[in-house]
């Protein structure tokens, strides 16, 4: 749930299309599908450790050259009717026939062009982190992110999970091209929004939702695990770029829910909704928001959002139960004392309720000095351990 996504000039790289595959290769379209094939980039181990060293991250693990491709491939929206989505694949170079299988799950992210699959930014640089260990690596876009039509649910679990499920279903079916069976086990971590999203896509693969794919991990990193206390402390102006986080989440959650008829309703400046379309970089966004959460909504909103009743309140609900289940792996909870977006209570909130249904979970808290930007760098490479071990 971070703001501080890299960016670059090359963000959009959509230009480059080969290896497309036809949208009717499959009598029967089905969900996971491939549509599209696209090379991103070729890295060797010197490259590698180069690039990793560029982003933070620990680049002593590398041992494997890595091949990416953005994928793109057919799922659901928010409402169950078919759409597209895209995703990084990054795999290694190496004669494993049967590789092991990571999914990283993105922070928060308002722009299309800072996705994996067409920014050369922090998430990348987080699959290639796997990849050169040995993993085949899968970094979905989410809905209306990279090349995906239409716009992002933000924070929405259901269809971030079924986006995500179909993009390990269609890396699936692209290993099988180039002759490889991957592990079914999927190690799952994500940062942030995509934090929570671990929790969430966890459950979804333990109950079964794909039979080819089954829960290896579990390790969220400073993860929104309990949204409701964020939405009460956002509205209070008691989190970081709460603004931000409190807009964008009114706009998405509108458009999967219905919480207003006209954004005149919610906000005092009812052009704060167009910001929110996908196509507005942080820089575009940032300077157009107020700075305090009563510049930001109506009174009658922010009393709504404060007190939440009906469609809202039992969506919270649901947003915090992802953390109600009992994981047949341990869960590694990484957060900071000095996260101050998505706050080490909320890790706290999650690791309390998976130990009620007698799960094995470990909170850890990477110290005060470490920010929400800050925590994946110093928690990779410890869950890149644990998955190794597991």
């Amino acid at each position: 749930m971070t703001f501080t996504t890299r960016l670059t000039a090359a963000a959009l790289c959509g230009a480059v299309v080969v290896a497309t595959i036809p949208a009717t290769a499959s009598a029967h379209p089905a969900r996971g599908d491939l549509l599209d094939v696209v090379p991103v980039s070729t890295l060797d181990t010197t490259q590698l450790t180069t690039y990793l060293g560029d982003h933070d991250l620990d680049a002593t693990r590398v041992r494997h050259s890595v091949d990416a491709k953005r994928i793109t491939y057919r799922t659901i929206d928010a409402h169950g009717r078919p759409t597209t989505a895209s995703a990084l694949v990054a795999a290694p170079r190496n004669n494993d026939k049967a590789p092991r299988q990571v999914t990283w799950l993105h922070g928060t992210t308002a722009y299309r062009g800072s996705v994996a699959s067409v920014n050369d930014g922090n998430d990348r640089a987080t699959a290639f982190f796997f990849a050169s260990a040995g993993y085949l690596t899968t970094a979905p876009d989410y809905l209306g992110l990279g090349t995906g039509p239409g716009l992002h649910p933000y924070v929405d679990a259901p269809s971030t999970v079924t986006a995500s499920v179909d993009a390990l279903r269609a890396t699936r079916k692209l290993a099988a091209r180039q002759g490889l069976r991957p592990d079914p086990r999927i190690m799952v971590t994500g940062h942030s929004q995509g934090g929570h999203a671990t929790m969430a896509l966890g459950k979804a693969l333990q109950s079964g939702t794909d039979r080819h794919l089954q829960l290896g991990g579990l390790a969220p990193i400073a993860g929104a695990l309990h949204p409701s206390q964020l939405v009460a402390k956002g509205v209070r102006d008691e989190i970081a770029n709460s603004v931000a986080y409190m807009a964008y989440w009114t706009v998405a959650w509108n458009r999967v829910h219905h919480l207003y008829d006209t954004p005149a309703e919610a906000f005092r400046d009812p052009t704060i909704e167009s910001l929110f379309d996908g196509d507005h970089r942080n820089e575009d966004i940032f300077p157009n928001l107020p700075r305090t959460i009563p510049e930001l909504f109506t009174d009658s909103y922010l009393e709504r959002v404060k007190t939440p009743t009906g469609i809202l309140r039992t969506k919270l609900q649901e947003a915090d139960s992802y953390c109600d289940w009992r994981p047949s792996v341990p869960v590694s909870i990484y957060s900071s004392t000095g996260d101050r977006d998505t706050l080490l209570e909320t890790s706290a909130y999650c690791d309390t309720r998976l130990k009620a249904h007698h799960a094995t979970s470990e909170l850890i808290d990477l110290g005060i000095t470490v920010d929400h930007a800050k925590a994946p760098k110093l928690a990779l490479p410890r869950i890149l351990t644990t998955f190794d071990n597991t």
